[in-house]
């Protein structure tokens, strides 16, 4: 059996859409058992709106809840019998596989680097996301963890980038660039001219050059690098301007009794090509380079969001990604 932990109170529709997704995900698998922390009289009481194998599904009681707006260090240390530091704990002690969480960010990461723990070699432990393209999906890597990551930082970034975009998304031989505001290998900020040699000489990745923050949808490489501050831009004005030109569409469709009728006829398609821009699909991003995997989802998360990052947490564990990592990067 593969084991994930989900923080069952943490995120703004705690406890009903991660308890849900749970019932969901053991529902798909056989193998998987969920231990959902949290209140342990409220994940009760939700359970019973769902059928499921009930031997897949364990209750880890945690009285306290860590809310966004605390100071993410001070958190960890003072709650520890948060839902959050539980379930962390749960993955440092080999009991479960990986963690998956939809409360505060902050938390999450401090939590997976000091309680969880880096693995040896590992410098800095990334926040990867999968992002949809023209061409399928990208890695942006890192979207939120290192804001003062140094070069070696972004090329360590791009070899767990690679490794995980072949062993997991199965992408053979992915493409690496770095972000920056123009193609020609001379522009850029002090951190990206020192990181483009580094990213160019190193055999271990397929680097391709600089890429504009443009071409990104496009799909012009697999895996995006750039440190926490650029990637955590890029990715909330992705899901924003989706969401925008999404409602936009709906909008003008509804617009005139002509656009209705086209509407109509055009909704099946429109509908199935909209699909893989839903950002749910992909589950949530990973803590890459950890002891043990946690995995961030939105704030918001709905059950199919928190149902899909269970599922990925499986896909990790069977592809033996840290086992990967540290081979090749330790």
């Amino acid at each position: 059996m593969i084991n994930v932990a989900v923080d069952a109170m943490g995120g703004d529709n705690a406890p009903t859409e991660l308890v849900k997704g749970a019932a969901e995900a053991v529902e798909m698998r056989n193998d998987l058992k969920v231990f959902l922390v949290g209140r342990e009289e409220v994940i009760k009481k939700e359970l019973t709106s769902y059928t499921y194998p009930t031997k897949q599904i364990e209750i880890v009681d945690a009285k306290e809840i860590i809310e966004t707006a605390e100071p993410p260090v001070m958190a960890i240390r003072k709650k520890k019998n948060s839902s959050m530091v539980e379930g962390l704990h749960l993955v440092k002690k080999g009991i479960c596989d990986a963690f998956v969480s939809a409360g505060s960010s902050g938390a999450i990461l401090v939590g997976g680097q000091v309680i969880v723990g880096r693995l040896k070699g590992v410098e800095r432990a990334p926040l990867a996301p999968l992002i949809p393209t023209n061409k399928g999906v990208s890695l942006l890597i890192d979207c939120g963890a290192n804001v003062d990551a140094r070069a070696p930082h972004l090329v360590q970034f791009a070899k767990i980038g690679s490794i995980y975009m072949e062993e997991v998304v199965g992408k053979k031989n992915p493409t690496v660039a770095i972000v920056n505001i123009g193609a020609e290998e001379d522009k850029g900020n002090l951190l990206v001219k020192e990181a483009y040699p580094l990213l160019k000489n190193c055999e271990d990745i397929h680097f391709i050059g600089n890429i504009e923050a443009r071409e990104i949808p496009k799909g012009m490489a697999d895996i995006i690098v750039c440190e926490a501050f650029v990637g955590n831009v890029i990715l909330k004005l992705y899901e924003g301007l989706g969401d925008t030109l999404i409602q936009k569409i709906k909008t003008g469709m509804m617009s005139t009794f002509r656009s209705k009728l086209g509407a109509l006829l055009a909704k099946p398609a429109l509908k199935e090509t909209l699909k893989d821009f839903d950002v749910t699909k992909y589950g949530g991003a990973p803590l890459l380079g950890l002891n043990g995997l946690v995995v961030k989802t939105h704030g918001n998360s709905k059950a199919v969001e928190v149902k899909n990052a269970i599922i990925q947490c499986v896909s990790f564990k069977e592809q033996k990604m840290n086992e990967k990592i540290k081979e090749k990067i330790c």
